[in-house]
This record gives C-alpha cells, sequence and structure tokens, in this order.
C-alpha cells in the first residue's frame, strides 16, 4: 500500500523573517556571540538585526561591565570589535599585574598558561601555580625527572583515553621528556606515568599527538637517534611503546605532525636531515620511511601546514612538499643568523628572530621573488636577540636574554603596539628565560639578576589605552602601506 501524501504547508505558514526587527533583537538576547554572527551571515534582514546597537548593547555590557559605551558616530558593534582587537594587542597600561617568585630560585626553561594556572619547569621539577585577584598560590610542585627538562608539552586530555569522568574538558596533561632518558605524563589530581625505551637523553617530543580520536600516539627523538612511538591508551602491564624508527645518525631536534595527513612524522636531526615515518605502517624499521630530504644550517624550528612543511635553520626557511620531498621554495632568509620561528598559515604571514630585530614575511610574497623573498617589515629590537617569539592573528610578541621588556606587535601592520616591563625591580638590568601569552595574558620569567622572579599580566579589564610616549624609541620599518592580512 502506497503512502499517504504529505500535507501541503499552508500558505499562511510563518517563517523567522516574519517576526519585526523589535522580536528579532529580543530573541537575538538569548545568544551568544558565535551564534549571532552566524546568523548576521544568513541573509540581510537578519544582519541587520544581529549588526543592531541595541544587540551589540548587551554583548559589550556582559563582556565589559565596567566599561561604558561612547555614543558617537561608529556603532556599537564597531566599538566592541575595535575594543577586543585592542585587547587581543595588550594596547593598555594598566593591566592587573603580579610579580613574584617562582618559589626555588632557579629560573624557568618552559613556561605555559593554563586556564588559571601557570605551569613553569625548572630543571627537574615542574609548579602549577594558580593566578587570580585574590594572589597566588602554589597547587602543586613536584620532581617529574631525574634529571634536567628538555621539553614540556600541554596536550588536550578529552582527546585521549586518559579523560575521566568529573575532568573539565578544557583540561590539559602534561608530557615532558628529560636527559633522564624518560618521558613522563602528569594531569591534575591524576598518577605520574612513566615511559622508558630510549638509551639516552629525550630532547624532543612532537608537537601535536598523532592518530584519530580512538587512538592516540606520542612521538619522541632522542640523543640515541631514534624516533619512537608510544601509546596513550595502554594500561595495567601493557608496554606503551609501539614502534622505534631508526634511518638518522645524529640527535633528533623536533619532531611535528604533517598537516594533511595526521599519521605521517616528520622529524629532523641536529646534522639537517629529514625523515617522514608513516605511523600507521606495521613494521618499526626504515621501510616506514617515506621520505627523506636535508636543508641547510642548525635547525631552529619546523612546523606543518597542509603538504608543506617549513624549517627554520641557519638563516634561511625552507618549504619543503612532503608529497615528493624537494624544496618548494624559499620563504625567508633572515642573515646572518635567526634565533627562533614562528608561523601563522592562516594569513600567510610567518615571523622570524634575530639579533636586534625580527623580520616579518608574506608568504606568498616570497614565492613571488625571483632572486629571493623579502620581508614586508622589521620589527626593531635594539641590544637585544629574539630568542622568545609569539605570534597569532592579533599580535605578534618578542623577547630575549638581554632585555628586561617584551614588545608587542600588531600582526596586520607590524606597528609597535606596547612595550611591557618585565621587571620585578627598576635596579634589574635581568633578561628573559622564559615568555608565555595567551590572548590578553603574558607571563615572563626573569634571568641574570633575578633568576626566579616572574611577572604576570592580564589585560582583559583595562582601560586606560597605552600612548604614544608610552612605547619609546623602538618601531618598525615597513615595506607595506596596507594591512597585511587583505
Amino acid at each position: 500500500m502506497a503512502d499517504p501524501p504529505m500535507p501541503a504547508c499552508p500558505n499562511n505558514s510563518r517563517t523567522l523573517l516574519d517576526l519585526d526587527a523589535d522580536a528579532l533583537a529580543h530573541c537575538f538576547g538569548f545568544l551568544d556571540i558565535r551564534d549571532i554572527s552566524n546568523l548576521s551571515m544568513t541573509c540581510k534582514p537578519l544582519a541587520r538585526v544581529a549588526y543592531s546597537d541595541c544587540v551589540w548593547n548587551r554583548l559589550f555590557r556582559e563582556k565589559w561591565s565596567h566599561c561604558s559605551v561612547s555614543s558617537g558616530a561608529i556603532g556599537v558593534r564597531e566599538q566592541y570589535l575595535a575594543r577586543h582587537t585592542a585587547l587581543q594587542q595588550l594596547k593598555f597600561c594598566d593591566p592587573w599585574e603580579i610579580h613574584f617568585n617562582n618559589f626555588y630560585f632557579e629560573p624557568a626553561s618552559h613556561l605555559f598558561l593554563e586556564r588559571n594556572s601557570i605551569l613553569l619547569s625548572q630543571g627537574f621539577r615542574i609548579l602549577r601555580i594558580r593566578v587570580d585577584f585574590a594572589g597566588i598560590h602554589l597547587e602543586e610542585a613536584f620532581m617529574a625527572h631525574g634529571a634536567r627538562i628538555t621539553c614540556m608539552r600541554l596536550f588536550p586530555i578529552v582527546e585521549t583515553s586518559l579523560f575521566r569522568n568529573g575532568m573539565h574538558p578544557m583540561d590539559n596533561f602534561i608530557v615532558t621528556s628529560s636527559s633522564d632518558h624518560t618521558i613522563r605524563l602528569r594531569w591534575k589530581g591524576g598518577p605520574l606515568r612513566c615511559f622508558k625505551g630510549h638509551n639516552g637523553p629525550v630532547l624532543s617530543l612532537a608537537d601535536t599527538l598523532l592518530g584519530d580520536s580512538g587512538s592516540k600516539f606520542l612521538a619522541s627523538g632522542g640523543e640515541d637517534c631514534t624516533v619512537r612511538l608510544w601509546s596513550l591508551n595502554t594500561s595495567g602491564k601493557q608496554h606503551p611503546l609501539v614502534s622505534t624508527y631508526r634511518g638518522h645518525e645524529k640527535p633528533l631536534s623536533f619532531l611535528t605532525v604533517a598537516g594533511h595527513k595526521s599519521s605521517l612524522l616528520v622529524s629532523i636531526s641536529k646534522d639537517s636531515r629529514v625523515r617522514v615515518w608513516d605511523t600507521s605502517a606495521s613494521s618499526s624499521n626504515l621501510s616506514s620511511c617515506v621520505g627523506m630530504t636535508s636543508v641547510t644550517g642548525q635547525p631552529i624550528a619546523m612546523q606543518c601546514h597542509d603538504t608543506l612543511c617549513y624549517i627554520a635553520g641557519g638563516a634561511f626557511v625552507t618549504a619543503i612538499d612532503l608529497r615528493t620531498m624537494q624544496r618548494a621554495f624559499t620563504a625567508a632568509v633572515h642573515a646572518p643568523k635567526m634565533y627562533s620561528f614562528q608561523m601563522l598559515p592562516s594569513k600567510w604571514l610567518m615571523c622570524t628572530g634575530g639579533k636586534d630585530k625580527a623580520l616579518l614575511w608574506d608568504i606568498r610574497k616570497s614565492q613571488e621573488h625571483q632572486e629571493g623573498p623579502e620581508p614586508v617589515a622589521e620589527l626593531e629590537v635594539n641590544h637585544n636577540t629574539v630568542k622568545f617569539l609569539h605570534m597569532d592573528p592579533y599580535k605578534i610578541v618578542t623577547g630575549g636574554p638581554f632585555d628586561y621588556r617584551a614588545q608587542v606587535w600588531e600582526t596586520g601592520t607590524g606597528f609597535l603596539a606596547n612595550t611591557l616591563d618585565c621587571r620585578s625591580d627598576p635596579r634589574e638590568v635581568a633578561g628573559l628565560s622564559a615568555m608565555a601569552v595567551d590572548q590578553c595574558r603574558i607571563v615572563t620569567s626573569g634571568c641574570s639578576d633575578s633568576p626566579e622572579s616572574v611577572c604576570y599580566r592580564d589585560f582583559s579589564g583595562c582601560s586606560l589605552p597605552v600612548s604614544l610616549e608610552d612605547l619609546g624609541a623602538a618601531g618598525s620599518k615597513f615595506w607595506e602601506s596596507a594591512p597585511l592580512n587583505d
């Protein structure tokens, strides 16, 4: 027997667009900024309501109740976006600021910001320090290793089988490698797990996990010239070591996961030789190596995007096509020597740090120049070496061991946005030993005069914009008049 026909929609049926603007604006009052932005892209009538002042007045008051909206020619939405951008670029001189000593009087070698906590490593020790407007307190301190920590990573715990009921989905677990030949995992409130297998100091950890959500793996590289793969799903008496990849002749420098295929692992050793490993293959010998090449200069950093791997070494950033293992192009040349490298693939931008300056590069323009890449902006950091470099869609932050200041630059233009004095005592001339940036927050650790000094700043509640006098004499040289991310 045939199914009965579906009843036709009555001609007087109403849609969302039949509501007047006031009713729609009232409905939008129950939505967050992401939902409102999505609705604004559906059609022009909804966009007009989504962009209206009454909708953005509510969003502005909810986020910054201590600030008032100006009644000028610029709309409330534009004021919201301008303030959000300025906060992300740290363009204020009244952040909530706190200086403290890190309890064990050693410089931090690794720094991370995790929600309301600062994670730092000192030698073989890890500290978790909670920071809020009530002050600071040491949440936990533990001896993670028997020797110096060589690398430290944070990974989302929700992506692994380590996640348990009662954990917050935003929690991370800490992975550290050490000169004591071990890798250790720790999560808040959980036990300390130890992976053993390397025959020497473990020097590097992959920047992301390999595999799908059902089976995650961690990759490590050691002074024993091997790359090892560890399962995060093992428990009990099962050994977590899954595979050992041999082929490098020198200690490993960096590991990264290919952007176009999560089972491909890229490794580079201290002799600048690059290998690509297919971790989905069952074999753990040379047959798992699916590509080899080499680059010029001592490795400094490595990052993959799509099918390209960008390797910073010596004075060059070289793009390698992982499908052919051929050099695609030279993305940057920072002579005489490069000390740091960061990349923002979504905006086709990268930044390199050297002595007395950092250089901003447009990847697209680097491919166009036949005679060699040219920077689009020069960020002057006089009398310092840019060893610490942060880059996000809003800002670039530079710091180094010979200056107590961290400098903030606009990503889209290269303009100097702010200069931050990280000293706890104005008489000191200490430089920085570590730096971490997360949206509107920045934390730095001192070295030299005050190795234990930590400076934390939160710009989320600022109201006093920075002035030109606050920026000092440092500045930029520009080759572009328009924003670089257009």
